[in-house]
């Protein structure tokens, strides 16, 4: 496109209306299980402590004492509600990732995120997978479910145990060179993350949905360590193919425990050179008044509609792309 094309829409009529069909499916899909939707605030005093996420800022001058920040999930506040009393949840609406770019990446897109009461790890991955097939057309859907744990996966697909594989035998399987070696070191989740893409999701079965349960603890973000093996996480993720399309837990509910999870991401991000986010004591105040048990997941939509359509670029699903100097 040159630039006296600029101002035109990336996604054509037929792709608008594939996704106005498919948030409208989607908001059936809940209503028929009672799921409440919600909205919640896009600007908020904190932000994400993940190491691995950057969140934008904003100024404003009704903000007192620093900058805002655009959320990166609506989990936070969605958190909050549920330890109010909410039923279960779920909201559709634009979340905000600095530094992600690309043909899967921008850095504003749609996202649906959904809280059930009291479902176990198989039940949430059951809903997940309820909802993404609903949105799939059948027609790219040829090959059956596959669940696999990702110790299976990174047995099966790299040859090796991630629990127990340090980080040079990570390094060797990840066929890392020397700029590779200095900017990932000694960081195990880093390279494991590395082998996830390069060796084991692009292994997984084209037009089939993949799910990959029970990540390392080191993993666990925030969801619980599961009961019987403090080693994994009551973790999951749904791939299409090799493209992650959710990112579920078993949530965690002590409040003590997010808050050492969250001290742990600050020091990660401090001595990785990276910036300290403001934690989000209202969500750690919410947990240790009760956050119930509950399970979450997120799902990229847009994603979902580049399988609809065929679309190799995300610029190509959403009505006006993400509009910056350089853009892709």
């Amino acid at each position: 496109m040159n630039a006296s094309d600029g101002w035109k829409p990336g996604a054509g009529h037929a792709t608008a209306r594939t996704r106005a069909w498919m948030l409208s499916a989607a908001r059936h899909y809940f209503a028929n299980c009672d799921v409440l939707e919600v909205e919640t605030p896009v600007l908020s005093a904190s932000a994400v402590s993940d190491p691995h996420l950057e969140s934008m800022h904003v100024s404003a001058q009704c903000a007192e004492g620093g900058p805002l920040f655009l959320r990166t999930s609506p989990e936070y506040p969605m958190k909050r509600l549920l330890a109010a009393g909410y039923p279960d949840i779920f909201e559709i609406g634009k979340v905000f990732r600095d530094g992600e770019r690309g043909a899967r990446h921008q850095p504003e897109f749609t996202m649906i995120e959904w809280y059930r009461h009291g479902f176990g790890l198989q039940q949430i991955i059951d809903d997940a997978v309820g909802l993404i097939s609903t949105l799939i057309d059948d027609r790219h859907l040829l090959r059956p479910l596959q669940q696999i744990s990702y110790r299976d996966a990174f047995l099966r697909f790299a040859g090796v145990d991630p629990g127990d594989a340090q980080s040079n035998e990570l390094a060797r399987i990840a066929k890392a060179d020397d700029s590779l070696m200095r900017s990932i070191g000694d960081d195990r989740d880093a390279w494991l993350d590395l082998i996830l893409a390069r060796n084991v999701a692009a292994a997984f079965p084209s037009n089939a949905l993949t799910v990959l349960h029970h990540y390392p603890a080191s993993q666990a973000a925030l969801s619980r360590l599961c009961p019987d093996d403090p080693a994994l996480a009551d973790r999951f993720e749904v791939f299409f193919g090799p493209v992650e399309l959710a990112n579920g837990y078993v949530e965690l509910t002590d409040a003590d425990e997010q808050r050492r999870r969250f001290l742990r991401d600050q020091e990660q991000r401090r001595l990785a050179d990276a910036q300290t986010r403001p934690l989000d004591e209202n969500l750690l105040a919410a947990m240790d008044h009760g956050l119930p048990p509950c399970a979450g997941v997120a799902v990229g939509f847009d994603r979902l509609l580049m399988i609809n359509t065929q679309a190799r670029h995300i610029r190509d699903v959403v009505s006006i792309a993400f509009e910056g100097r350089g853009n892709d």
